[in-house]
């Protein structure tokens, strides 16, 4: 599944991350905001949550993304391109959509070079990969947040985890 750009950041509006966007033709008319929008960075496709989506005119619209509640954070996606993942026309099965569960028995690379491998998945409220890393187990929440990458052929996935979790394991 692609990513279809639908729009820019043109400025800042206000000091709470409020962002004045223009909008392509592409923007879907029926857009929802529960529908994350993602930006480019480092050729990686970073989703933003939004908080609150007004249109302003045909191609204009005001919005705010979670996280993002002040000029410095809301002032880095000034000047980029918003892309929306294609939608799947009704009716056409999306054979390519790859699963967390997908995942297990890839390789797992984490922070400073450690390496493991995804045992298995854990599926819940909160859903949670086990990682084999170095005779111990590891939990990692399944979340495209913590994902920095993964490559299908060679069956790797490449980590961001935050600071201190892998801590959490060391005895």
């Amino acid at each position: 599944m692609g990513m279809l750009p639908v729009g820019r950041v043109s400025k800042l509006f206000g000091r709470k991350g409020e962002l004045l966007v223009n909008l392509y033709d592409s923007f879907p008319a029926d857009f929802k905001i529960e529908e994350p929008l993602f930006v480019r960075i480092d050729s990686l496709a970073v989703p933003l949550f939004m908080e609150h989506f007004e249109r302003r005119g045909r191609s204009g619209a005001l919005l705010s993304f979670a996280d993002l509640d002040n000029e410095v954070r809301a002032g880095e996606l000034v000047g980029l391109e918003l892309l929306l993942r294609e939608r799947v026309p009704d009716g056409e099965a999306e054979d390519d959509e790859i699963y967390m569960e997908d995942l297990v028995g890839f390789r797992a690379r984490l922070t400073d070079g450690v390496e493991g491998e995804i045992e298995g998945f854990e599926e819940g409220e909160n859903p949670l990969f086990r990682i084999g890393l170095q005779g111990r187990e590891v939990l990692v929440p399944a979340v495209d947040d913590f994902i920095a990458s993964f490559d299908l052929t060679r069956r790797v996935v490449v980590f961001s985890l935050p600071e201190g979790l892998l801590e959490l394991y060391t005895e």
